[in-house]
């Protein structure tokens, strides 16, 4: 009897214990939960977005009501809002670069939405894809220089924003005109005008939102679109962002040049600026003299004094 009494006694005791340690515990927790000064990982919440009923490319509605083109929507919209950094990069480039584009958009006659296409393209940022595509607008060399544009080892201006802009709007202004619609413009570029036709015309359709097409290609027009919702509503996706963080454009005026520059350093050093300098705002100059041996007009920007 002693030594029943005494494993009761010691079993009633842990329980009391147990249940006093879990109160502590979950005063604690309660303690916690109510600390102003959490950490990332306690209070961060990752959710579902919900679609905007009137998006559209160019004017062109996205038809949302079908389920395969809401998730595909729905995708790259959570991609674009949860990669944060790059998201907020993507908000600092375009500030800095979206004042130059809309005029060069509306001069040639190119729906102000296709800043967005040129954004998606290149992230804005002087680099070359793995297959070769190159500038703000990511033209192939063959159709660069097929579109006119000057492309060589002395100068490629592929990388001149207002040459390679003019080039982009004849391309898609062509799109549009053979396939019928904006948004087919803007997969033509991704995938080509050819590539685009043949595929519609085995489909039987007409529209972008019905075709079976190349994985990139399927995902490149919901891409463009969540950068233009999100840039356009930074808040409304948890973008909290000051002016003085946004990147800007340094004031510039334009040198014009129809001779050769043996030496580029020396030509920037007279603008007050460094090669570096000289680079960022002309980096189609791609050495460090200038040939033109054919004594063509360029355009070098220069910072204004």
């Amino acid at each position: 009897m002693k030594t029943s009494y005494r494993i009761l006694l010691l079993l009633s005791i842990s329980i009391i214990t147990l249940f006093f340690i879990n109160g502590i515990n979950k005063n604690e927790t309660a303690t916690k939960v109510s600390d102003p000064e959490l950490q990332t990982h306690e209070t961060y919440k990752i959710k579902s977005l919900d679609l905007p009923q009137d998006l559209n490319l160019a004017g062109e509605r996205v038809p949302l009501e079908i389920n395969d083109v809401k998730e595909r929507m729905e995708r790259e919209l959570l991609v674009n809002t949860y990669w944060q950094s790059n998201g907020l990069l993507l908000l600092k480039r375009a500030n800095k670069y979206f004042p130059v584009l809309e005029p060069l958009l509306k001069k040639h006659n190119l729906p102000d939405d296709f800043k967005f296409l040129a954004l998606a393209e290149s992230a804005f940022i002087d680099e070359t894809s793995s297959a070769g595509a190159a500038g703000m607008w990511h033209f192939m060399k063959a159709t660069g220089k097929e579109y006119g544009l000057e492309i060589n080892r002395n100068v490629d201006e592929r990388y001149n924003i207002e040459k390679s802009t003019a080039v982009a709007a004849e391309y898609l202004k062509k799109s549009k005109e053979r396939l019928g619609s904006w948004t087919l413009a803007a997969a033509a570029y991704n995938a080509g005008n050819y590539g685009i036709s043949k595929r519609l015309e085995a489909q039987e359709v007409t529209s972008y939102y019905d075709a079976k097409l190349p994985d990139e290609t399927e995902r490149y027009i919901f891409r463009i679109l969540a950068l233009k919702e999100i840039i356009n509503n930074p808040e409304k996706y948890g973008f909290v962002i000051e002016k003085d963080d946004l990147y800007t454009l340094e004031k510039t005026k334009t040198v014009k040049v129809d001779t050769a520059i043996s030496n580029l350093t020396a030509f920037a050093k007279k603008f007050n600026m460094n090669y570096k300098e000289l680079k960022i705002h002309n980096p189609w100059l791609r050495e460090y003299k200038l040939n033109n041996k054919s004594r063509k007009l360029y355009e070098i920007k220069v910072p204004v004094d």
